[in-house]
């Protein structure tokens, strides 16, 4: 069993401080925090030999530079890459029917635009949308019903705003 009292007092111990080497290293808040997740997630993995180390924090400085280092090197070679290859084709535009999906579904509540994800997008039958929402059938039939009539009528109101817009 690991010791989980110890591991504790050395995180809160020791986390700003990494936090900051590896920040200086990189430069990027975003992926120093990532790296020293990263790194503390290792030395928890195998914190009865970490812990046991004359200084466990210098184990995982090298840990969180190493990671920080090879996110580095992925991030240059796939610059490299994409300056061999160059760009990619341009992506067209959404159309404008697109948008106005998109952001109908924004305004359903995140239980319908899920059922309506897994049932349109992904194609699952109702059962299985229910197991994977873990709610009753009736309940999701209810929320894509719903759904349906607040998407006609979210869409309806858009086209008239356009129609009116044009005029």
């Amino acid at each position: 069993m690991p010791d989980v009292d110890g591991f504790d007092e050395f995180y809160r111990g020791s986390r700003q401080r990494l936090l900051g080497y590896v920040y200086v290293l990189t430069g990027d808040l975003a992926e120093a925090q990532d790296a020293v997740q990263e790194a503390f997630i290792r030395a928890w993995q195998r914190w009865e030999t970490v812990s046991g180390y004359d200084d466990p924090e210098a184990w995982l400085r090298v840990v969180a530079s190493r990671i920080a280092v090879s996110r580095w090197r992925s991030l240059r070679s796939r610059a490299r890459a994409y300056l061999r290859h160059g760009a990619q084709e341009s992506i067209p535009e959404p159309s404008t029917d697109t948008v106005a999906v998109v952001a109908a579904l924004r305004r359903l509540s995140e239980e319908q635009r899920t059922a309506v994800a897994l049932y349109y997008l992904c194609g699952m039958p109702v059962a299985e949308v229910a197991q994977a929402t873990s709610a009753p059938v009736g309940t999701v039939k209810a929320r894509l019903s719903r759904a349906r009539a607040a998407l006609a009528g979210l869409l309806a109101v858009e086209d008239l705003e356009e129609e009116a817009a044009r005029a």
